[in-house]
């Protein structure tokens, strides 16, 4: 996907057809905080020109030092600089062509400022700010190419702000938005027309295997369906089925397990609504690696993870262990560094798995109290809870590994944490893309967007967005109207 606004011009290139020589190429004008988010962010530009002020590579020289995510990158984006300078033997004043570095997916110029400007900002714009001087930037460049459309791009709103004030294009770098609107998120399920059996039940096969009943239709649904997506209907009789096996224009579908039921409980909890039940089949399903769980407050995403994990790992033994992790981004105030052991400092950011371990704890209440605390103890020594900054080259075997939280997490971050799967091991992302904490992420370029986006049809994964609160009467109601 490359950079919006430039597409009026790039969708000829994508076509393959020939761009008309008189159509000039926009010069785009970089803030350091696009490429401090994202480092190749000088190749997403397609056949347009960029542009560095020279304040910008001041301020990568400046926030180089460090370990958080955006220094890497500043000192990633110096590295992919410092091959560019290196390679091109001619006068930089020309351009940098990008094509060969970015294997042919920028085939623009890379501009450094190589000289002085004399554009004078208003008296109220302060001088000496690196924001200010990058305006300044646009406007000289105006001046000097009128014929050009020079855009400023900047993930500061206020900045962006600023440049319209003066008449500067200005706009924020979406490269980095696996979609435009989240409405258009991947549910993982779809509701079958009312005449869906009417129109696909010309040569259906249908057998049983293992207590389930598999459907093989062919119709007109059959391409929009994707592997492990649900599919249901409640018109007349219910049906609620999981695409298994999408070939050419056939499609299998297999019959549910009811976890709604009791005789099905998993670790005493049961389903107490379609989309549960959808998660269930899911989270106790050994065949499906990967799950993510999307939905408001009170849904029941963790609980229904943790006893699915429990009922797995101490019942069934597929697993050896709970792995529990999430993002340590404060909602308020921070309160500063935390004693003990990686366990104990992760401790104050896993209440909701104290909470829900109480909950499913305390389902026994025959064992007697003797019973209860046996219970307990066994239960806490097969749960494990790890904080995601040593998580790099490790590697997890036969766990379940839940990340909590994972809307706060960026595309990278979230490629580190689930490489660490080694064989025998499910991953299961949970998070509620509403209520993103992380500066510089928004809806759509959450890490937990951006794997539902990319693992929607893969055979051994799974995504459901789960609709409906089960919390309480009140936290239903406050999700709904504050």
């Amino acid at each position: 996907m490359t950079q919006t606004k430039s597409r009026v011009v790039s969708i000829a290139s994508r076509s393959g057809k020939a761009r008309p020589a008189k159509i000039a190429t926009k010069l785009f004008v970089l803030d350091t905080n696009v490429m401090m988010h994202d480092p190749t962010s000088i190749y997403r530009f397609e056949e347009h020109d960029i542009f560095l002020p020279i304040c910008t590579l001041e301020e990568l020289d400046n926030n180089k030092k460090g370990t958080f995510e955006v220094n890497r990158n500043a000192r990633q984006v110096s590295r992919f600089l410092d091959e560019l300078v290196t390679d091109f033997e001619n006068g930089i004043s020309d351009g940098i062509p990008l094509n060969v570095a970015s294997r042919g997916a920028a085939t623009g110029r890379l501009f450094l400022q190589t000289e002085t400007l004399s554009v004078e900002l208003p008296a109220s714009f302060a001088p000496g700010k690196a924001d200010n001087e990058i305006i300044a930037v646009c406007l000289h460049l105006k001046k000097k190419e009128p014929k050009r459309h020079v855009v400023l791009v900047s993930k500061d709103i206020n900045m962006r702000i600023k440049a319209r004030a003066l008449d500067v294009d200005a706009e924020d770098y979406f490269n980095d938005k696996v979609l435009e609107d989240s409405d258009l998120l991947y549910t993982g399920m779809m509701e079958l027309p009312a005449d869906f059996w009417e129109k696909h039940s010309k040569g259906v096969e249908s057998w049983q295997q293992g207590g389930s009943t598999f459907y093989k239709i062919s119709g007109p649904i059959v391409p929009k369906l994707l592997i492990n997506q649900f599919v249901y209907t409640e018109v007349d009789t219910p049906f609620y089925a999981r695409v298994t096996a999408v070939e050419g224009k056939i499609a299998t579908l297999q019959t549910l397990r009811d976890f709604g039921h009791h005789k099905n409980a998993v670790w005493g909890i049961t389903a107490r609504n379609r989309e549960q039940n959808y998660a269930l089949n899911l989270l106790m399903n050994p065949d499906i690696d990967f799950v993510t769980l999307l939905g408001q407050a009170g849904t029941g995403k963790t609980l229904l993870t943790l006893a699915a994990g429990l009922q797995l790992t101490l019942d069934q033994k597929i697993y050896n262990e709970i792995i529990m992790t999430r993002v340590t981004v404060p909602v308020g105030e921070d309160i500063g560094f935390l004693p003990g052991t990686e366990e104990e400092k992760m401790t104050p950011w896993m209440g909701a798995l104290e909470d829900n371990l109480d909950v499913l704890m305390g389902a026994d209440n025959d064992a007697g109290e003797w019973g209860r605390a046996a219970s307990n103890e066994l239960i806490r020594s097969r749960v494990k809870v790890k904080s995601l900054n040593f998580m790099r080259g490790r590697t997890f075997l036969n766990k379940l590994l839940i990340i909590d939280e994972a809307q706060n997490l960026t595309p990278k971050q979230m490629k580190t944490l689930v490489t660490r799967a080694g064989p025998g091991t499910k991953v299961v992302c949970l998070g509620n893309i509403a209520q993103i904490d992380t500066p510089y992420l928004s809806e759509g370029s959450s890490g937990l967007t951006y794997v539902v986006d990319r693992f929607k049809g893969w055979e051994h994964g799974g995504h459901v967005t789960l609709q409906r609160g089960e919390r309480s009467r009140l936290a239903d109601y406050a999700a709904e109207i504050l």
